[in-house]
């Protein structure tokens, strides 16, 4: 059943993991399928590990922070 890899930044609050995770489950539910077939792994990349515009992400978009 689907597997669905979410790539974020490092630094959301774990409820705002879980609330992507609850959100994610919930399209596929809408399809049809089981809650307990959807599996969402959540990786958290470091902003100087992402690059935006050529530069890392601490650069280019330092002002920008991760929802509360």
């Amino acid at each position: 059943m689907p597997i669905v890899h979410v790539h974020l930044w490092k630094g959301f609050s774990e409820e705002k993991i879980n609330e992507i995770i609850e959100g994610i489950t919930n399209v596929f539910i809408k399809i049809g399928i089981p809650s307990r077939a959807v599996e969402v792994i959540v990786h958290e990349i470091p902003k100087t590990h992402w690059g935006v515009d050529g530069k890392p992400a601490t650069q280019s978009l330092k002002d920008w922070q991760p929802p509360e």
